[in-house]
Parts: structure tokens; sequence; C-alpha cells
């Protein structure tokens, strides 16, 4: 639910910044073509500017200048660290001094060197071309001939200068990198006469190919060290174990030794083969007194008896033996630990001499081959550059000549017309809608009824001509039908018949309205009379061709009767009355009681009585009207009026007295504000075709004094109203 209210809140906002833009295109328009022919003559009165155009490429001597090729190189930052370098070196005093000197621009520009500096930094840019290591120097100037000279020379002279700046460098590079190679031989003889002194003084036999990083050939004294400490670990290893095995021989008796004895690994273990078979026999003992039923007197049990006697004391036997050949060998093994403890403690000192030696062997060695690598490299680079250097590659080259330009770049006349046009139409909508925020005139139904506290009665259109003349049935006339109908249905006693029309100020078609409303209600049957009180300007007499030489004034200050003054229209049931001669002392004469009395007297005398009267906050007589009739409608033209000057006309007509009935909301530009469109939709709906156009209806007794007819002979019920 709060999406679609929110949906439709999106909507309407966007309707009414595009009723603000159909209101005020006259100002987006204006404003629009300020700016535009703006920019069309700035665009004219620019200077013309040429420019001209040199690419040239470099390369960076970075990697060149390194001792060590194979080193990392960020390229990528270091390229654009150069690339930016060497802008401001085009641009640099240097560079342009001398293209000032060939150029001779002190005189040709005649001014002084330093104006010839600033103008040239002005002038002369540089800018890379992405990708590449490529920059473009382009020059600016209002001469194109100039354009391509500076280019040209800016161009040359800095080439030139930094090729030679980098050939400079190389040489410095080459000289210092021989310097660098004769200071690292010398090293790497030192070193070489130092490695050899300790081969004679240790007595080291060097060999290549025994040793790849120096030792002696054969094994050295810490080798044999090792092995003999190793050989002592694993004869102290084998004692143990024997000393364990004899152990649990003496723990044992009888089966359990034998068991024993027969799972030692042993060379001379007998009881490993024997075990088995006295097991073997013990079970033909078993099978022969269980399964073949022999007692134990049977001839055969006897004799398998004997074989196991015989087995065991054999067993016993090889047991015995075992445990003494495991006395001899652990014996032995403690004999052989004894003389492997001194030969390893010998071995080990040995050891420690001879690494002393080693140790200063390899640094020595080390020490000689490193300054030998760095001998070569140091050889390899300083070939390099020699190389490079013969090569003569230049570091800067010129790859696009500057020429001269026919086509100014400055002022680009696309470019300046379109953004002319976009900040004009930006501004123009800017000073729209700036104005339409300070506008506080009345623009909607909403605004009156907000501000007014009254119902709005009828919204006419614009440009609404004078409907008695014209032919048919004029579809502007829906809209005083519905300001009859919201009269009739807005005035609370019927007896209340007399109506003043008044405006704020002038020009906002109260008389109008108050015509084709009289033309309206007489064509629905009301007798309708028109009062002319605007003596200040009458208008009322011009829309029926009719001399207003005797009207109101003459009934109010002499004895003429109400007939002599009251005239017919061409249109059945309407009359006029006239202002009359315009008076010194307008609001004296209306604030009299005659005055009154001609209320009260054409009140009775006809359905409907609709007084003109001058606008209301100009003068009093409005105000004396206001007071005297039953009701006041107000006119407010559409735009015009701000909000609180319609304030001050209800409350002038509430200050003596008067009832506000209700607004015409008048000269409303219908088909382009979207908000009143439904208002208008009679326009096509009720517009009548062309059979029933007819003539209008007049009268034989146009402009003549008539006579009016008593109220209530026509129209005396609501239904004639439609």
């Amino acid at each position: 639910m709060n999406s679609s209210n929110n949906a439709s809140e999106a909507s309407l906002h966007a309707v009414d910044y595009w009723q603000v833009i159909k209101n005020r295109y006259g100002v987006i328009l204006l404003t629009f073509l300020l700016t535009f022919m703006s920019a069309l003559v700035l665009t004219y009165v620019m200077p013309k500017k040429y420019e001209s155009r040199a690419v040239v490429q470099v390369q960076s001597s970075e990697q060149r200048y390194r001792v060590d090729p194979t080193a990392n190189n960020r390229s990528g930052e270091n390229q654009t660290i150069f690339l930016a370098t060497e802008f401001e070196v085009i641009k640099s005093q240097k560079t342009l001094d001398e293209a000032i000197v060939k150029l001779q621009l002190v005189d040709h520009w005649n001014t002084d060197l330093e104006s010839v500096r600033r103008r040239l930094r002005g002038i002369v840019d540089a800018e890379g071309i992405r990708g590449t290591s490529l920059i473009a120097i382009r020059v600016r100037c209002n001469d194109a001939k100039d354009a391509k000279a500076i280019a040209e020379q800016v161009a040359d002279s800095y080439a030139r200068r930094r090729n030679q700046l980098v050939d400079d460098a190389n040489s410095q590079v080459i000289d210092e990198l021989r310097k660098a190679v004769k200071t690292q031989e010398d090293i790497v003889e030192d070193k070489r006469q130092a490695l050899q002194t300790i081969i004679r003084t240790q007595g080291i036999i060097y060999s290549n190919s025994a040793r790849g990083s120096g030792q002696p050939g054969g094994f050295s004294e810490s080798q044999t060290a090792e092995m003999a400490a190793k050989a002592y670990v694993e004869t102290e290893q084998s004692r143990i174990q024997l000393e364990s095995q004899i152990e649990t021989l003496l723990q044992y008796d009888g089966t359990q030794l034998i068991a024993y004895a027969a799972g030692l690994d042993l060379p001379d273990n007998l009881v490993k083969t024997l075990y088995p078979q006295y097991l073997e026999e013990k079970r033909k003992l078993e099978a022969m007194m269980s399964m073949g039923g022999l007692g134990e007197r049977h001839p055969s049990v006897i004799a398998e008896r004997g074989v196991i006697e015989q087995m065991q004391k054999d067993l016993d036997a090889a047991v015995g033996n075992l445990r003494g050949v495991l006395k001899a060998k652990l014996d032995l093994a403690k004999e052989t630990l004894k003389r492997m403890s001194v030969r390893k403690d010998t071995t080990k000192a040995d050891a420690v001499k001879s690494g002393i030696a080693d140790s200063s062997f390899d640094d020595a060695n080390d020490d000689f081959r490193r300054q030998t690598e760095m001998l070569q490299k140091l050889k390899l680079q300083s070939i390099t550059e020699g190389i490079q250097k013969t090569i003569t590659q230049q570091p800067t080259i010129i790859h696009e000549a500057p020429t001269e330009s026919t086509i100014p770049v400055s002022p680009n006349i696309v470019v300046n017309l379109a953004v002319g046009g976009v900040l004009g139409l930006v501004f123009g909508l800017g000073v729209a809608f700036f104005l339409e925020y300070l506008d506080t005139s009345v623009k909607s139904l909403e605004d009156v009824e907000r501000y007014l506290q009254v119902p709005v009665l009828a919204v006419i259109p614009k440009d609404v001509g004078v409907l008695y003349k014209q032919s048919g049935m004029s579809p502007d006339a829906e809209a005083y039908r519905i300001l009859r109908t919201n009269i009739e249905f807005n005035r609370k006693n019927p007896e209340d018949n007399a109506i003043t029309v008044v405006s704020g100020g002038a020009g906002e078609g109260k008389s109008t309205t108050l015509v084709n409303l009289a033309y309206i209600c007489a064509q629905g049957g009301y007798t309708t009379l028109m009062i002319d009180a605007d003596l200040r300007r009458p208008r009322l007499h011009t829309f029926f061709d009719i001399n207003n030489s005797v009207g109101l004034t003459n009934y109010l200050t002499t004895e003429l009767m109400l007939e002599d003054v009251i005239l017919q229209t061409p249109v059945d049931n309407l009359y006029f009355m006239p202002s009359g001669i315009l008076p010194a002392d307008a609001a004296g004469i209306l604030n009299s009681r005659r005055m009154s009395e001609l209320i009260q007297d054409v009140k009775q005398r006809f359905d409907l009585v609709l007084v003109d009267s001058p606008p209301i906050l100009g003068v009093s007589d409005a105000s004396v009207l206001a007071s005297e009739v039953d009701l006041t409608m107000i006119v407010v033209q559409h735009r015009k009026l701000p909000r609180n000057m319609l304030l001050r006309v209800k409350q002038a007509v509430e200050n003596v007295g008067g009832h506000v009935i209700g607004v015409v909301l008048n000269n409303v530009d219908v088909r382009s504000d979207s908000q009143y469109q439904y208002y208008t939709s009679y326009y096509t709906y009720y517009a009548p075709a062309e059979s029933q156009v007819g003539p209008p209806t007049t009268s034989p007794a146009a402009g003549k004094a008539t006579k009016p007819a008593p109220r209530g002979s026509k129209g005396d019920s609501k239904q004639d109203l439609y």
C-alpha cells in the first residue's frame, strides 16, 4: 500500500515539474536563446589558435647504467615517473631558451626575454601517448607559422640536449666500469695469493675433482672421527643387547628357558633347531595315549618317552652352551669397546685440528670465488656498454615533424555551441523553477480553497469571448453553466439574488464574466438584470453597443423612474442598466439610501441581479456595493495576483459585512495545464453538431427602454437552470 502511494506521489511530482516547464516555456526558450547566442558571439570574437605537433620517442637508460643487468626492474612505475620528468624537461628553461635563440623570438615578438619564456610555457605542452614511449609536443599559437616553427625547434632542442646528456652519461659509465674492472682484478689477484698460502702451510691437497669446494681427496680426519664414533655406538648397542639376553636366560628355567632360548636369533643356537623336534615328539606321545588307546607300559609309549627324555637332555646341554657363547661374546664386546674408545678420542682430536685448517681454506676459497664472479660481471658490463656506445642508438628520435595547420583548433565551434546550448537549457530550467518558487499567485483550485476558504464556483478557459455574439451553441458556454449551477446550490437563501462581481485588480475579466453569466442565466429562463456600477471605467455598455449617457448615476441623482434607465438587450430575459454620467464622488453616490432602495426594488422585479463593480483593492466603491447586495463573487485571474492580495480582497468584502459566495478562476490555459483538463471535457463531449447550430435569440426591442417583467414570470424553479 505504501509503495503504491509513493509511486503515485512520484508520478504527481513528475507531472508538476512538466507543468512548470509547459507554463514557463517562454522563459526557458528566452534564456536558452540568450545563452546560445552569447556562446555564439563569444566563439566568434575569441581569437583563433592553430596547433602544431611533433612526436618524439624516448628510451629510458636506467637499465644501461646498472652494474647487475639481472636486477629486477620495476618498469611500470619507473616508466611513468620517467615520462612525467621528461614532460617537465621539454618545458624547462634551457630547452625553451635554445628555441628562443634559434627563432629570435625576442625580436620577432618585440618583447623581453622573460615575457617570451612565460608565453612559451603557456603555449607549449607535452603529453604521453597511451601504451607507448612516445611523447607528443603540442604548440598552440595565434599564428600557424609560429606554431609550426616553435614546435619544430622545441622538439629539436629537446632531442639534441637529451642525446648529448645520454652520451655524456654513457661515456662516464664506461670509464667508471673500466676503473672498477682494474680494481677488481687487483682484488682477485690478492685473494688468489692468500688461498695459495693457506694450501702450502696447512698441507692441503687441493683437487677440484675429489672436492667440489676445495677439500683434499680421500677421507679426511673429520670423516675418520665420525666413522670411529659411529662404530663405537654400534658396539655399545651390541654389548647392551648381550647383557640383556644373558640376564633373561638366568631368570628362566625348565621349559620357559628352553622356549626363550629357541627364540634367540644366534648363529650357534642349537636350541632353535632341537626345540621344534622336541615339541613334535611330545605331540606323538600324546596322540598314542589318547587316540591310540595305548597305556603307560606299552612298549611304543615307553620307547617314545625315552626319545623325549634324550631330547630334553640335549636341549639342556644346548642352553648351557648358548649361555657360554653369550658370555664369551659379551667379554669380546667389552674389550672391543675399550679399544674403540681410545681410537675415538684420538681421531676426534685430529679432526678438530683438521677442521680449523679446512675452515680457513673454505673461507679463503669462497672469498676468491666471489671476487672472481664479480670481476666477470664487471667485464661483461664493460663490454656491453662499449658495444652499445659503438652502435650509437639514439635515446631520443623524432618520428613526426610538425606541420603548418590550416584549420584552427580553438575555438571549437561545435563544442562551444553544444556547451552553450546545454548551459542555456539548464539555466532556462533553473530560472523557470526559480520563478515558479517565487511566484505566489494562484495556480490551482487547491490554492484558492486553501488560502481563501471559499469554494471555486467555476474554471473559465482562456480567451473566452462574449457568448451572445457567438453563433450556435459554443462549448465555452458550458463553463458558465457550471458557474450558474454552483451559484444556485451555494447560496443558502433563495431570496439572495443580488450578486456583485468584484476582482482584486483591473483586467482580471470580471466584466466579461458578468456578461456571459447573465447571458447563460437568461437562456436558462431567469429574468436577469445587469447593473454597471463601475463608475470609474464602465465597460458593460460596450458589449451591447449601447449609449451609457443615461443610467445608474442619473437614477441616483434625479427623479427618473426605474423604467427610464433599464434597457432590454438583444437577448431574451436579459436587461441592462448603464452606468450613466460619471460622477466626481462615485463612492458617495453608491453609499446612499436611494442606492439601497434601488437594490431592494430590482431584487423584487428580477430573478437575478448582477452588479459590476470597480477593482476592490483600488477604490472603495466595490466595498460599498458588497455591503448593499446579498452576495459577492470574486473573479481571480489565473497566475496573476499573489495569494496575500487575494486574502485582502476577501477581507475587504467581509469587513463591510458582505458575504463571499465563491471564486471564479478566470483565464485558465486549460489545454496546457493538465490539472484543469477534466474541466474542459465538454469541449469535445458537448460540442453540438452542425445541424444543431442556429442563430442566437434576439429581441426586436434591443436598445430600447422596456418595462421589466415581474419576478417569477419565468424560471422560478431550479430545474429551469439546466
